[in-house]
């Protein structure tokens, strides 16, 4: 037989929404506008607006499979200053982790994403924050705060968008300016000293003019985990992240807009807390773990510590007819985040790693991108719009590993510019075709600048995304649609393993082919809402990481091919004016198709693949086939149930209940299945209750985050000691906010 085989080896994110974000401040009364506040009064669902085509749209007219988190929904889920993984599960078909605290988090989507650590990852699903795609995975932990909502985008979005979106796009967008005075704060407070304070002001500078918007947020936790290894109390686990946007918005003229963007981030606080040996001799965390200890011997407090700041300018003009939009932005994110990944000096349990593993990553980066589109805005049968795009970034990574090896600096430059149209046509009134195309050129080089100097590497590539699509109108309440999209992710460099003495791996480019139907519909007079959607797709050549295992490496493969299958239901019901019941559920089945491919695994773990065995520098490696595997960090099953009950008292006050859970199924962690590194069906949830008062001028509440204190394993290190990391612990506190 022959084969191929590697030695193998995240005030953030979240935030409550300073409109009242997380801590109680806005109301879906208070925020809504006059045609939302009727559909309320009249006991129907809201409409849903979505931008999936670069321009507002309602949900139900558009070919995607989609879910929208309003602001309500967003500030539950980060009511007890959470990060951007927060996000996990709330989707159905959405999953994101971390092994760097609260920055460098990874998406997945219906199974596809990528488990690579280093701060040069690349990723198959894109975040975009107003329209502005954060490519590096440190941008992709910016603070989400003061946000309208956030679309999850699933499926290939290659055509508009680019920049890596085979799996789909996480796509947020801020509160802008406006000419109306807004004055919004919060305040909240729990378990472990958290604390948030958020607040945004905005109105008129000039009338009809100039208007501007300041938000800024303040999360806050205190050090809760003691230190087992030194015996000393409360040590670790405390962080303080703060975040600041401003915005101007210039309207010189009916037909053109001109809106500038500054947004600041500050974070000093923890990377995420690996726990030695607590898997074992099942996947169950056994008697080793203790959620308010660990037991380092090195890791420095394990901090992490970042500043990110960003900066945009979009400018619009209606020529009528047409709308043309200018978008630039600059970006930038310097810090590093230590840790113990071994999970310390734990003696007990199956390994033992005879050194400390110390290990440190910074990253010193710069962002730039520069879009234009021509857009259609009339209202004829024929919609289109084409546009450019720019995209350029450097970045030096330096790693600090261990005790023995010097450290190494490496440099990621990248390079990409891309082309694109799309148009739609009303064939009949009922019957819409839409296609797109994009080209894409993306270079990427690398280049050793400090420490062992392997030859420098480029990779290349240049692909044409299309994507075709149908939808028809079988009544005024129930469409159905039916898609097709190819979309590439450009080739990767992953250098980590130059400061462990190996040169860098390359993957080349990752090709999905997507084929997509499904329907959307309201039924009963607007009160229940049903979309669903069923997929199958391929991926030639998909990019996945080959993390850790006896050998300690993190590098780059390219399988032979990814197949994945499932379905996509997303539902609401308002049972009466003031009751209001969603409930989503996602299957994918995903599965590597290689017959020759084999990476390397633990060593005191159980493997359940295929194995064989040959020499390494740390001892023997044991190989494992993977063929058959599903995606790592792909849960067949993801599901959310949300419910959400108003009593009115009197004409303006009401008592309000709320509560969200979230499910994600078995999960396999790694390329490889073994009996340890794979997690049972997890479970989470939250609850609000309150008072709000004055139309929504003011708001109390008590809120409670994984109110069952579940304890989860969101993520494993295969480094020969059994490692994983858990989920957040439950925190209950109250709030107030003020909305004017």
């Amino acid at each position: 037989m022959s084969y191929r085989f590697l030695t193998a080896r995240s005030l953030l994110a979240s935030s409550t929404i300073l409109a009242a974000a997380a801590f109680g401040l806005a109301t879906p009364a208070a925020a809504q506008d006059s045609e939302t506040a009727a559909e309320a009064a009249s006991g129907q669902l809201p409409s849903i607006i979505v931008t999936a085509n670069r321009r507002e749209e309602n949900l139900q007219d558009v070919a995607v499979s989609a879910d929208i988190l309003d602001q309500g929904r967003i500030d539950n889920i980060f009511a007890a200053a959470a990060d951007t993984t927060a996000l996990a599960g709330s989707v159905p078909g959405l999953n994101v982790e971390s092994s760097n605290g609260r920055v460098a988090p990874r998406f997945y989507i219906r199974g596809l994403g990528n488990t690579d650590f280093d701060l040069a990852a690349s990723q198959p699903v894109s975040v975009i924050m107003d329209d502005v795609v954060l490519e590096n995975v440190t941008l992709k932990s910016f603070p989400i705060f003061d946000v309208e909502r956030i679309e999850v985008l699933r499926g290939p979005q290659g055509t508009l968008f680019g920049r890596n979106t085979p799996a789909g796009i996480v796509k947020i967008d801020t509160v802008k300016p406006s000419q109306e005075t807004d004055i919004r704060m919060g305040l909240s407070a729990g378990e472990y000293g958290t604390i948030s304070l958020n607040g945004a002001v905005g109105g008129a500078i000039v009338d009809d003019i100039l208007a501007f918007r300041v938000s800024t947020q303040l999360q806050r936790r205190s050090d809760w985990i003691d230190n087992g290894f030194t015996g000393q109390e409360d040590v670790l686990g405390g962080y303080t992240d703060f975040a600041i946007r401003g915005q101007l918005l210039l309207t010189p003229g009916d037909n053109t807009d001109i809106l500038a963007q500054v947004q600041f981030r500050d974070l000093d606080g923890s990377s995420t807390f690996f726990r030695a040996n607590v898997l074992g001799p099942t996947n169950e965390l056994n008697g080793n773990y203790d959620r308010d200890t660990v037991f380092y011997d090195a890791g420095g407090g394990n901090r992490a510590d970042y500043q990110q700041w960003g900066s945009t300018l979009n400018i619009s003009h209606d020529f009528g007819g047409a709308t043309f939009t200018s978008i630039t932005s600059y970006y930038e994110s310097q810090g590093s985040s230590r840790g113990d990944v071994d999970g310390g000096n734990l003696v007990t349990g199956p390994g033992f790693i005879p050194f400390p593993s110390d290990t440190q990553d910074s990253i010193d980066l710069w962002q730039f991108t520069q879009e234009v589109r021509l857009a259609s805005n009339t209202d004829g049968p024929l919609t289109w719009q084409v546009g450019a795009f720019y995209f350029e970034s450097d970045f030096d990574v330096t790693t600090v590993g261990f005790t023995f090896p010097p450290p190494v600096t490496v440099n990621h430059t990248n390079e990409a510019w891309a082309v694109f149209g799309q148009a739609s046509y009303q064939l009949t009134d009922a019957v819409r075709l839409t296609g797109g195309l994009r080209y894409t050129d993306d270079e990427k080089n690398f280049i050793v600048v400090s420490g062992a100097a392997p030859q420098p590497v480029s990779v290349q590539d240049d692909q044409l995304d299309w994507d075709v699509s149908l939808f028809v109108d079988l009544s005024d309440d129930f469409s159905v649609y039916a898609k097709v999209a190819d979309a590439f992710r450009g080739p990767t460099i992953q250098g980590r393993d130059v400061a462990f003495f190996n040169p860098p791996s390359v993957a080349q480019s990752e090709n999905i082919m997507s084929y997509e139907a499904g329907f959307k519909t309201e039924l009963a007079d607007r009160r229940v809402r049903l979309n669903g959607s069923v997929f199958y797709y391929t991926v030639d050549d998909p990019q996945f990481t080959a993390v850790g295992g006896t050998g300690n490496l993190v590098q780059l493969i390219n399988a032979n091919e990814g197949e994945a299958f499932g379905f996509e239901l997303d539902s609401a019901f308002q049972i009466t004016p003031n009751f209001e019941i969603s409930l989503g559920v996602a299957y994918a089945d995903t599965q590597i198709n290689d017959t020759a491919l084999e990476v390397g695994t633990c060593a005191q773990c159980t493997v359940t693949d295929p194995t064989r065995t040959i020499a390494g520098p740390f001892g023997p490696v044991v190989f494992a086939a993977v063929d058959g595997n599903p995606f790592p960090n792909a849960p067949k099953w993801s599901g959310d149930l949300t419910a959400q009950y108003t009593l009115p008292i009197g004409d303006n006050d009401e008592f309000f209940i709320f509560t969200d859970w979230t499910y994600l199924g078995e999960t396999n962690f790694l390329l490889y299945e073994s009996v340890e590194f794979n997690a049972d069906s997890r479970i989470e949830g939250g609850l609000r209750v309150g008072y709000r008062g004055n139309d929504g001028e003011y708001e109390i509440a008590v809120f409670a985050r994984n109110i069952t204190d579940e304890d989860n394993v969101l993520g494993v290190v295969d480094f020969n000691n059994n490692t994983a990391f858990v989920n957040e612990p439950r925190v209950i506190g109250v709030s107030l906010g003020f909305n004017y």
